[in-house]
């Protein structure tokens, strides 16, 4: 295992990840008039075909996470060294702050901000709650050939179908906090959201297990 050129990739890739999701955001609101649905539409298509470039093109390098509650779930899997998830979570961490700030730089905005958009209330929990179980539950069920498609059509349906536009991401949030545009968070909302996050990647590994059967069942299917 490449450490640091799997931990660059992973900073790289939330970076660009965090850029593309403020980036878009930006342009988005400043050329839609005020219409905020057809904002959005813009920084979902951007997002989606942005993030499945990325899984693309990081994947093979570094499992292409982008997220702490991903990294969490594949090093409790065993699919990540125990003593590479703290490495991952800080270069997801470092990158997505970076990201922020290019995002900033590119449309001449000043570079260090935090966002004032307060993200609150049962719903919005709920709904990252919700975000984050089908996101890991897409990723540890779809055929390896297919993840990258697949994970970038959901991400794109729930910033649609969720009260929150799907952050699905302790490491999105974090970057986000650093943006007071039209895809951050309050600092004081963050909290909220990386739980609810945390809850569900849990769940989803939990109906994963169930749905995978014990391993008997499971070293059966293989063997068909």
């Amino acid at each position: 295992m490449n450490l640091p050129r799997r931990l660059l990739a992973e900073a790289l890739g939330t970076a660009l990840l965090l850029a593309i999701v403020i980036g878009s955001g930006v342009m988005a609101e400043r050329l839609s008039g005020g219409n905020v649905a057809l904002a959005l539409l813009a920084n979902t298509l951007a997002t989606v075909g942005g993030l499945y470039v990325l899984i693309e093109v990081f994947g093979p390098v570094s499992g292409a996470h982008f997220n702490p509650a991903v990294s969490a779930v594949m090093a409790w899997r065993g699919e990540l060294p125990v003593a590479a998830l703290l490495p991952y979570v800080a270069a997801q961490l470092t990158g997505a702050m970076l990201g922020a700030w290019l995002a900033h730089a590119m449309f001449d905005m000043s570079v260090l901000q935090f966002s004032t958009k307060l993200r609150a209330g049962t719903g919005q929990w709920i709904a990252e709650g919700v975000a984050t179980f089908g996101l890991v539950l897409v990723i540890l069920r779809a055929p390896g050939s297919r993840v990258a498609a697949m994970v970038a059509a959901y991400i794109g349906a729930a910033y649609w179908f969720t009260a929150s536009t799907s952050f699905a991401n302790p490491a999105a949030v974090f970057g986000r906090m650093f943006s007071d545009s039209f895809a951050g968070i309050a600092p004081a909302s963050a909290p909220g959201f990386v739980v609810a996050e945390l809850v569900g990647a849990v769940m989803a590994v939990v109906v994963n297990r169930v749905l995978s059967g014990t391993a008997a069942e499971v070293t059966a299917r293989r063997a068909a």
